[in-house]
């Protein structure tokens, strides 16, 4: 039997009365605050300054706002319209470089505009109608996700994960907290130890957030905490998202979570990613070739507003780090859960959802790898 959750589900993205509507993340845990774009430009600038964050969110929101920006083109031709689309979506593009869902819903919306027959109207059309699309397919895959993720759970479990991987960071549901979700529909026990993730802290304020509001048991702690719950038998298992995720299987996720993999491979502890297949990038060999982004320093330096750093001290600030295959137990798709080899398993996984039938069946061969 499921149990359901009782609050309204959470929408980071979505489209009202002709506008891009996004929850504004850097208002909380203060307040719920939703904000609604007219302007295409301003949805690029949200995902560059994390107004909206999650890989499958940004993806979701850019596509949104190519549509919002195609509708504004005055252009009597094909040529000339695809070119003026081509141009917001090279904005787009340029948001942010880690997470490749991004790239992924661009590509994906560039590929309609130049399938679609008919004038530049038509053109328009198709567009919203695929990134209305996207945005149903974001939330029904998290919940397969979600499903394969919870069969993995005893009954009752101590989850560690890090950054926010939850319906804040996708249209929603989530994915680490997508498992969470549907474990907890499925009648299970479950707690979740939330890192905070210098330097923005979006385990403290967006993971427990969004835990605390749907009444599933968290506890936050320090980033420099894990490893002594580890060694104290508190933690059952690590499930995080990801942002890119290699052909060989390595991941790149919030900074950090390397350092929890390896903590969790010394102390025998399941180590999951959970992410779409859509974030996953066959054109990278390794994990060494995913690009990492470098953010400001005043993330570090400062909290709320407020210097803790000496005055003019080196930062280095990298948003990512990338944890190697070897050290994941398995990555939860909405396909199943693929195992090493994880070259074979994503292939497989890929061959199956680019096919329109049989993948219940198949979804469960990758997962009892």
């Amino acid at each position: 039997m499921r149990v359901g959750i009782q609050n309204k589900p959470l929408q980071t993205v979505g489209w009202e009365t002709g506008k891009v509507r996004l929850i504004d993340q850097t208002a909380l845990p203060e307040k719920l605050q939703y904000l609604d774009f007219s302007d295409w430009r301003e949805v690029a600038e949200a995902i560059r300054t994390m107004i909206v964050r999650g890989a499958p969110a940004i993806g979701c929101a850019a596509a949104l706002g190519i549509a919002l920006g195609s509708r504004g083109i005055i252009a009597s031709g094909r040529e000339a319209f695809l070119g003026r689309v081509t141009g917001i979506a090279d904005t787009f593009r340029a948001a942010r470089p880690t997470a490749v869902n991004l790239f992924w819903a661009i590509d994906r919306m560039i590929a309609v505009a130049e399938n679609t027959p008919g004038n530049p109207v038509d053109m328009k059309d198709a567009l919203l109608t695929e990134a209305l699309k996207m945005l149903d397919e974001d939330i029904a895959a998290n919940k397969r996700l979600g499903d394969f993720g919870a069969e993995l759970l005893p009954d009752a479990v101590n989850i560690l994960t890090h950054c926010n991987a939850g319906a804040l960071a996708t249209v929603g549901y989530g994915t680490a907290l997508g498992v969470v979700r549907s474990a907890v529909e499925m009648g299970k026990n479950v707690h979740v130890y939330a890192d905070e993730t210098r330097p923005r802290l979006q385990g403290m304020k967006l993971t427990a957030w969004e835990l605390a509001r749907d009444d599933i048991p968290v506890t936050v702690i320090a980033d420099n905490m894990a490893g002594s719950l580890m060694r104290q038998g508190k933690v059952d298992c690590v499930i995080v998202g990801a942002d890119r995720i290699a052909s060989n299987g390595d991941a790149a996720n919030k900074i950090g979570t390397y350092t929890v993999a390896v903590l969790a491979k010394h102390h025998g502890i399941p180590f999951y990613v959970a992410a779409p297949l859509s974030t996953i990038d066959q054109s990278l060999i390794s994990g060494a070739q995913i690009p990492i982004e470098q953010r400001e320093s005043i993330e570090m330096t400062h909290i709320e507003g407020i210097r803790v750093a000496p005055e003019g001290v080196a930062v280095i600030n990298p948003a990512f780090d990338v944890t190697p295959a070897e050290l994941i137990t398995g990555i939860i798709t909405e396909s199943g859960v693929l195992r090493a080899p994880y070259e074979e398993a994503i292939l497989e996984a890929l061959g199956v959802a680019r096919g329109a039938t049989g993948m219940g069946a198949r979804s469960m061969s990758i997962a009892g790898r």
